[in-house]
């Protein structure tokens, strides 16, 4: 995850380095959550019945040498390629987590075994965002490209010495799985999903450059401040585990009000760096706990098939990534940096229309609360 998200904290270097605009350098968000949403429902589909360890290799393999290219390159147009080719088997890679730590729990704990993979990822945003950011800005940019390609190696090592060999047994086939798409709630819960995480990463994939340039912060302080969004992520995700298990109803239809009260509260002034990193503490906690929704949301509607499901998962908030990105991006080039937010509320409106349906539809029983 320090791949995926860590280039946030180092977006306007990167527009500096490759003498592009911010809007340009986002396309290393966008494009790669875009890469995720083609390949989301096919590939873990596809690699279903292949071992797991096998996977997983692959997937760490893809991201070392994209990582790699990354740091002798000058060229942006290969760094976006470096960066794209391998996000395609992170649906894989991130989906196996998923299906693999909900197998293990009875169905009912299920939210609190996933919430813990959420903890891993927002681990990775905790040292990846600020700690490229903090590299990036006092050495360089392939420094900070360096890093991620040495926490990859890591990770491969560690995967092809401890974890152990993991055989599929038992799987369902294609039809199978791909028969969820016939059910509407599936449907209403991707576009929900899509649009509530496209309103959290669309403003939070220029954060860097909104604390620069809106607050006027130095880059240590953006660093702080990128590692309190990240470390809140976590406690977040530790909260949702138990809000979806008891009360998953009430958080699925609060957390969009709770986000917009956020926004607006960001859009209606300009904050010193204190209130900033209560405002950002608070912000984190929510999106933490807005990640296990969105997984929460797709899965709930459609448990038969929890590896498609899953992908299905993947694709809709990378997309959401995507296009909250892109439109993010359109609101600061028409009206400047701040008004991100309202691309954010934006989205976080007709994310609420479409997560209050999935209530509507859902029976009484997997949605208690």
């Amino acid at each position: 995850m320090n791949t995926e998200m860590g280039i946030i904290g180092v977006l306007p270097l990167v527009a500096e380095h490759f003498y592009v605009s911010i809007s340009q350098a986002g396309l290393l968000v966008s494009l790669f959550a875009l890469a995720v949403a083609i390949s989301g429902p096919t590939l873990p589909l596809l690699f279903s019945g292949i071992n797991r360890k096998q996977v997983m290799l692959l997937a760490l393999g893809g991201f070392l040498i994209g990582n790699t290219v990354s740091i002798f390159t000058s060229d942006f147009t290969i760094a976006v390629i470096a960066r794209v080719v391998p996000a395609f088997f992170h649906p894989i890679y991130v989906s196996l987590a998923f299906t693999v730590a909900a197998a293990s729990v009875n169905k009912e704990e299920a939210p609190k075994a996933v919430s813990k993979v959420f903890i891993g990822v927002s681990a990775g945003m905790v040292l990846g965002v600020p700690v490229s950011s903090f590299i990036a800005s006092t050495t360089s940019l392939g420094m900070a490209m360096l890093f991620f390609a040495a926490v990859n190696a890591v990770a491969f090592i560690a995967t092809l010495i401890f974890v152990p060999s993991m055989p599929v047994h038992e799987r369902l086939s294609y039809g199978e799985q791909v028969r969820v798409l016939r059910k509407s709630i599936t449907w209403v819960s991707i576009a929900a999903a899509l649009l509530m995480n496209g309103a959290v990463f669309g403003v939070f994939s220029y954060l860097a450059g909104y604390l620069e340039s809106v607050t006027k912060l130095s880059w240590n302080i953006i660093s702080l401040l990128l590692l309190i969004y990240g470390s809140s992520n976590i406690i977040g995700n530790i909260i949702a585990g138990k809000l979806l298990v008891k009360r998953a109803a009430k958080t699925i239809m609060l957390i969009p009000l709770a986000l917009g009260a956020v926004y607006i509260l960001l859009l209606m002034g300009t904050f010193t760096a204190l209130p900033m990193g209560v405002i950002i503490l608070v912000w984190g906690i929510l999106a933490g706990i807005n990640a296990n929704v969105t997984q929460y949301l797709i899965m709930s509607a459609a448990p038969e098939a929890p590896d498609f499901a899953n992908g299905l998962f993947l694709t809709a908030v990378n997309l959401g990534t995507t296009i909250g990105a892109a439109v993010c991006g359109l609101f600061i080039s028409e009206m400047g940096m701040q008004y991100i937010l309202l691309g954010g509320l934006l989205f976080l409106l007709v994310g609420a229309v479409f997560s209050f349906l999935k209530v509507h539809m859902s029976s009484a029983k997997p949605l208690a609360g």
